[in-house]
This record gives structure tokens, sequence and C-alpha cells, in this order.
């Protein structure tokens, strides 16, 4: 009955409606959701009438970010995407006499879809956290004592989260080599970061806490997320404390947020947590996803190389523990924060979310179509996520992320 063309196999079907903030030639920012190849201007469309029912003030299609969208609350912000999906399939749809609302992807800019505040990036897969594990301490006692009974996380730096499409130099910093002293320089050991984040649709108060009964209505979609990693800064700097330069140079994310209604039909039994977690960690009902997630490596003039399979259904900590636990010493939460899933990797070696774990510290080397070979990125590499969900013919993807990877400056 969708009277637009989607292609098969497309992220954005009609099951998907996404929300992201974009501009055309004129540089004006506003309010799109994306359908198969168009995007669909959202403030055009309001000036129609489409969404006169919900009561909603047609310029908060006009904003910069999505925040004040999101802050409509979940009832809205639903209402408006199943209209747009009603919409598509109505053949006598007024949108069809309109057809400059729907615009090509490649005449527009994506942007940051929310402004980030506050950004938490947590690490939440056991396979991961045992790899690391394994590799640096004792592979028989890889988990840290803390790991199965609490979703660990740090507060990270929000400002230097960029859309796709940005591309970022090589960070600097010291750098410890062997049994010498410290070195200041560029990274050599530049990695991403295969993760997912969530963001928050609903804030809370200060001195209050989020149950996990509680935490699906505070939450609004979510989006890819790379969050790079310089390893070799990061080894020498972050005892005792934790991440600093290593990590805070950049993190990239997909510029269409999927709204968690959309990824429903993609939930999934999580794994048996053992040790029983404590009460407010406990949840009923599945809020693990099934969604399929792929890293590819390109070197400058030359092919993309798919060199890791993983799926976000091998979470060990779900999104509702994560906000839970956030949130249960009183810490306040706002509409825009960003909660990162911590790198996601598999069972396989094929499935490990970062080449710290392809490489295996450095002591082996991904081979890529070319015949060029990695341990970690370098110069003019660009790394791109991808990642969906699909089941029984419905499909909801998250598009790409994509970024590459510039000398450091002098």
């Amino acid at each position: 009955m969708v009277w637009i063309d989607i292609p098969d196999h497309s992220d954005f079907s009609i099951h998907n409606i996404p929300f992201g903030i974009f501009s055309g030639p004129d540089g004006r920012k506003r309010i799109g959701t994306r359908i198969g190849d168009h995007i669909l201007d959202l403030e055009k469309t309001a000036s129609l009438g489409l969404f006169d029912h919900l009561s909603i003030d047609p310029d908060i299609f006009k904003s910069t970010v999505l925040n004040p969208f999101i802050s409509l609350g979940k009832p809205i912000t639903n209402s408006v995407r199943t209209k747009i999906q009603e919409t598509i399939n109505d053949e006598s749809s007024i949108l069809k006499d309109y057809p400059r609302l729907f615009i090509s992807p490649g005449e527009v800019t994506m942007h940051l879809p929310v402004e980030i505040k506050d950004y938490t990036d947590f690490y939440s897969s056991e396979n991961h956290a045992y790899n690391v594990g394994a590799m640096f301490r004792d592979p028989d006692n890889a988990l840290l004592p803390n790991w199965k009974y609490l979703p660990v996380g740090y507060h990270g730096r929000a400002s230097s989260i960029i859309p796709s499409g940005i591309n970022l130099h090589r960070p600097k910093g010291q750098i410890k080599p062997g049994d010498g002293a410290p070195v200041y320089g560029p990274s050599r050991r530049l990695d991403f970061e295969l993760e997912m984040a969530f963001i928050i649709g609903k804030k809370s108060e200060l001195g209050t806490s989020i149950s996990t009964s509680e935490a699906e209505d505070h939450i609004f979609g979510m989006v890819l997320f790379n969050d790079w990693s310089a390893r070799d800064i990061q080894k020498w700097e972050y005892v005792p404390l934790g991440p600093f330069l290593g990590k805070s140079f950049a993190s990239s994310v997909s510029p269409w947020i999927v709204t968690m209604e959309a990824l429903a039909f993609a939930k999934v039994e999580g794994p048996k947590q053992d040790p029983e977690v404590l009460p407010y960690l406990q949840y009923s009902g599945n809020h693990h996803y099934d969604i399929s997630l792929q890293v590819g490596l390109t070197p400058r003039g030359s092919r993309e190389t798919i060199i890791s399979h993983s799926n976000y259904k091998y979470m060990y900590w779900n999104t509702v523990q994560q906000l839970a636990h956030h949130t249960v010493n009183g810490c306040n939460v706002n509409i825009g924060d960003m909660m990162a899933s911590g790198t996601i990797s598999g069972t396989e070696k094929g499935s490990y979310g970062s080449m710290l774990e392809l490489s295996w510290g450095g002591k082996k080397t991904v081979h890529l179509k070319d015949g060029q070979e990695r341990k970690f990125l370098e110069d003019y590499d660009t790394i791109t996520m991808y990642g969906h969900a699909e089941r029984e013919g419905k499909r909801v993807g998250f598009g790409a992320v994509r970024t590459q990877i510039l000398p450091a400056t002098e």
C-alpha cells in the first residue's frame, strides 16, 4: 500500500520513521525523517496541517536540534511517527501533491540530532570485557570483581561527539614506550569501538531514581556510536582515574535516531545473569535487541573490507539496567543525554568490536581485500559502522556512521 518507492532491504522502511536534523543548500537546520531514499521535510509537512490533531506548535519542526520535539513526550512523538506511516500508506495522501517535501539525501547535510549536555560510556559487553582482561591481566580471572554486579561506566566528554561525515585528526598525547620515559606525539594505536547509544527522552529530578520498570519511558531512541580510542595514550594515563585524553578527542554517531518503538519487534531474551543481580537491577520482560552490526575499513583510494560482524544482543547489561544504575544514587538525567553501550563484541574472532581485540593487542594482523594489513588504524583510513534489525520481512536500520582519520595537526 506504500505509494512512495522504498528499495528492498532499505534501513529506512515504513516500519522505521526515524528523526534527525538536516539542512539543505540554504544551510538552515530543521527536523526531518528518512523514508527509503527520501528525506521528508517535517517543517513543511506540518505546515500542511498533517499534525494539527495533535495540537503541536508547527514551529517545533523548525528546531535545530531534536530536544524540543522529544520534550513533547512519547504520546506526541509516537503519534507523529504513526501519522507519517499512515500518510505514506494512504493513496489519497495530501503529500502526493507536494513532491518537493521529499528531498534526496545527496542534497542535504545531516547534523548532530540532539544537544548533548552529558554523555556516559558503559562497559557492558561480557565478551569485550573478558578479552581485554585476558589480554592485559589473567585469562582465568579476566573480569574485575565488580563487573557482574553492576554496569560499569564513566562520564565522558559530550563536546567532542560528532555526526557521521565529520572527519577527525589523529590525537596527540603522552605515550610511554616500554621502560623508558614518556614521550609526546601522535597516537600510534588509534582504534575504533563498535557501540550503540540511547538518548534520554524524559528528564528526571535530582535526588530521584529511575527503576528498571520506568526506564523505557525515559529512553527516546538509539544511534550507532563509534567511541574512538587512542590505546597508547589511554594505557599510560588511565590509572588511577580512568579514561581521559585517550577517549575525549572524539566519538562519532549516526545522524538518525531510531525510536525504541520502531525497535520493539527486535527484542530478545538476554543472557542469564549469574550471580543474581541486586533487586534494583532486576527487570521483567525482554530488553535486549537483536541488531546486526558491521564495521568496514576503507584505506584511502581503495575498497572497503568488513572486518567485524557483531550484534547488539551480545550485551550482558541492557539499557534499563544501565539507566537504573546510573540514577540509583539520585543522579538526574536530561533530554538529549547520550549513554553508550561500551564496545560490543561477540564470541568469535570476527565479531570483536575493536582493533585492540581483532589484532589482539597488536600481536596479529587484520588482512584487507586489497592486500594491505592493519594492527591499528592508519591516516586516511575510513571506518564505517552499519546496523539493522530484521525479522519476518520487517527491517529497521540506522544507516551508517562514517569517519575518516586525518593526520595529526602540527
